[in-house]
């Protein structure tokens, strides 16, 4: 692209997708996606959208730039949008709504059912020589505090709250569920190992 063009992409608002973006505030304009990108984020960030959502935050206070950062400077991600907290699925719904009906088949009218009664769950039981192969087993949170933003607007503060909050209710755990949290902060070798 001759640098004539670049002048007057960026007078009219667009900017570049790619791994020159470094922080939200790079984005100031329309990321304009390379014809070979198929992320969700280049097919439902249509100049429409980004200009309705620009300069806004959600309740958590996390940019709109912040949650569509990831996906422009990676152009070869496959989603590449990511909510700043829950409430952003109700504060940018133009391009949430699209990407988790492209993505997870789900409409904005589908109601997600949860049934947390680990007694009904169908699992077959492990064969012995299966069964032998089990070191250690993980927990992952993610993505599931009330109160808190989600990954593109927590601050390490927060991440420090959240961490103690979970290992407070993990020591909680009896029985087969009692274990130890390792924290990967300062987690020497040998331990991780």
């Amino acid at each position: 692209m001759m640098k004539n063009e670049m002048e007057l992409m960026t007078k009219a608002g667009i900017i570049f997708a790619g791994s020159h973006l470094k922080s939200n505030e790079d984005i100031t304009g329309f990321p304009q996606f390379p014809a070979n990108c198929n992320s969700l984020i280049s097919k439902y960030l249509t100049p429409e959208v980004y200009n309705k959502y620009k300069g806004k935050k959600d309740k958590s206070g996390v940019p709109f730039e912040s949650m569509i950062l990831s996906g422009a400077q990676n152009v070869d991600s496959g989603v590449g949008v990511y909510a700043g907290s829950l409430d952003a699925y109700h504060t940018f719904p133009d391009l949430f709504d699209k990407v988790i009906e492209d993505y997870h088949g789900h409409k904005k009218t589908d109601k997600h059912v949860s049934d947390m009664d680990f007694t009904k769950l169908k699992c077959p039981p492990f064969t012995a020589d299966e069964s032998a192969m089990i070191l250690s087993t993980r927990i992952r949170v993610g993505r599931n505090m009330d109160g808190f933003p989600l990954g593109p607007g927590v601050t390490k503060e927060q991440r420090v709250d959240i961490m103690n909050k979970v290992v407070a209710a993990c020591e909680k755990f009896e029985g087969d569920l009692k274990g130890k949290f390792y924290s990967l902060e300062g987690m020497d070798a040998k331990v991780q190992q």
